[in-house]
């Protein structure tokens, strides 16, 4: 079964959605998305959007707050481009229908979080992106020109090599035709033709076994990029939230906001010291590496399993009015946070590299854009600065509609692309031998490749993934299509760029902390 549109867009978060609703005044635009809708990471976004509304913040202190959290890793070009455009971007998402927590003069709520030094994130509660993401999933529906496909994952990009081409590492002329995409209720396999082909596929939290990202958030779009070829840079640099919800037992791990803490929660170890002053003059709104490694540094010379987050110092009634969800959470665990302190470890949360793209959101392959968190704009360095996520999307997903727009006129559909081929494959009987990998992967990966790193553990990581590798390979080869197979798949092929990546940086900088190397001179902060 082939199925055509002018636009194809994988993934249905803040990224894919915006793009659609933007770009479907264009063309016809196919949306699929492996889960539900909202199964996304934009749902799961707790604390908001960093955007400069109003004085005495400005655009120079936006632009610096960036690049000191990069670690001066940061394209500053596009730092300023996004930065400029924000607000333009929130008006968007405003007139659409997001509806922003307010003061009573009607003013926007502007909330302070870590690296930042002025009140500027825009936020509904403490579940904005969950706001954010049912005004753009109805406006989607709503939308005639859109086609929304639940429960289609994507297979492996359409490109020349689909057409019996050897395409190359090397070569530099690699087009994107569409996907080959699996129905995941009926177990077939369709072939998408596009004239324009957008990642917003989210990011690889699922790599390692810790992590703040929906199950998911499986590197599906960086490594069906690899497959085909395509550049992917910076993928050493994987954000650790300081803060997640101590539950061993439970994945996702339960976010803990960053607001909390520039709401005015303070970080404790094991003894009740309020030890983030020893590590930074911010404190416990220091970046999120500096905080992330102080807490790891803190549970290995205690022997802790977890820190303390403190909010019993604050204001009982504003603190539930602010943070319902965490409040109502955390009650569910026993723990009531205007009594009793949280217990918190990082975990796994954002990745700062992946598909290189260019202002507009073009990957190194013709016709493939990638936006949001599957792609690497420049914008956050060696370190993403909180909040500024949601708004690299939407920015993103309107320059890259813009442009994408302007091209189909000029662009046909690749009609002698083959249907996908199910020649000797069967049905995977026994499943162990998939999770039994999953389990090991990341395991691998938490243990060798997390927030502290060496040579000789990056080594061992690369040895033992690469038999995890052959394994998969051979079941891909011979097994019908199932999700678990893809997923798995894709996740060790965005592990093994992590390990790659970061083998290849001789140097400590932002995320990237090697026992090994220094840190870059001008890059402490």
């Amino acid at each position: 079964m082939k199925v055509r549109c002018d636009f194809l867009v994988m993934g249905s978060g803040i990224a894919g959605l915006s793009f659609a609703l933007k770009a479907a005044d264009h063309g016809t635009v196919c949306v699929i998305t492996k889960a539900g809708m909202d199964d996304c990471s934009t749902q799961y976004a707790q604390g908001g959007v960093a955007a400069v509304m109003y004085e005495p913040d400005n655009i120079e202190k936006h632009v610096r707050d960036t690049l000191v959290a990069g670690a001066g890793y940061c394209n500053e070009e596009v730092v300023r481009m996004v930065v400029s455009e924000a607000p333009a971007r929130i008006r968007d998402l405003i007139e659409w229908g997001v509806d922003f927590d307010r003061k009573p003069d009607g003013r926007l709520d502007m909330a302070m979080e870590g690296g930042h030094t002025e009140h500027r994130i825009l936020h509904q509660k403490d579940s904005t992106g969950a706001a954010i993401e049912e005004v753009l999933i109805r406006r989607v529906r709503e939308h005639r020109s859109i086609t929304v496909f639940e429960n289609h994952f994507a297979i492996d990009l359409l490109t020349q090599h689909n057409l019996g081409e050897y395409v190359t590492r090397e070569w530099k002329d690699i087009k994107c035709y569409g996907a080959y995409v699996a129905d995941l209720e009926s177990s077939k396999v369709k072939t998408f033709l596009s004239k324009v082909t957008v990642l917003a596929t989210g990011g690889c939290g699922n790599i390692y076994l810790t992590t703040t990202n929906p199950v998911i958030a499986t590197g599906d779009g960086m490594a069906m990029v690899h497959r085909a070829n395509g550049i992917l840079e910076n993928m050493e640099f994987i954000q650790f939230h300081p803060t997640s919800l101590y539950n061993p037992n439970v994945r996702p791990s339960f976010l803990i906001t960053e607001a909390l803490r520039g709401f005015g929660a303070e970080l404790r170890n094991s003894d009740g010291e309020k030890f983030m002053p020893r590590y930074h003059a911010r404190g416990s709104l220091a970046p999120r590496d500096v905080v992330a490694r102080a807490i790891d540094n803190e549970m290995k010379l205690r022997g802790d399993d977890y820190v303390w987050l403190d909010c019993t110092h604050l204001d009982a009634g504003e603190l539930r009015s602010h943070f319902p969800h965490i409040y109502e959470k955390c009650m569910e665990e026993g723990i009531d946070i205007t009594r009793q302190m949280i217990p918190v470890v990082p975990a796994a949360h954002y990745s700062c590299g992946g598909v290189k793209v260019d202002m507009n959101g073009r990957s190194s392959i013709d016709r493939l854009y990638a936006i949001g968190e599957v792609s690497s704009t420049g914008l956050h360095g060696a370190n993403r600065l909180a909040s500024n996520s949601l708004i690299e999307a939407a920015v993103y997903a309107h320059r890259a509609a813009g442009d994408a727009a302007g091209r189909i006129a000029g662009l046909s559909f690749e009609e002698k692309i083959p249907l996908w081929n199910y020649h000797g494959t069967t049905n995977l009987e026994e499943m162990i031998l998939v999770t039994q990998n999953y389990k090991e992967m990341q395991m691998i990966m938490s243990n060798y490749v997390g927030i502290v790193r060496s040579d000789l553990r990056l080594a061992r990581a690369k040895t033992r993934l690469e038999i995890i590798y052959q394994e998969t390979e051979d079941l891909y080869r011979r097994s019908t299509i199932s999700r678990q197979l893809i997923e798995l798949r894709n996740l060790i092929a965005t592990g093994y760029l992590v390990i790659k990546m970061a083998k290849n940086r001789k140097e400590s900088l932002g995320l990237h902390y090697s026992i090994d190397y220094p840190a870059r001179p001008g890059s402490e902060f």
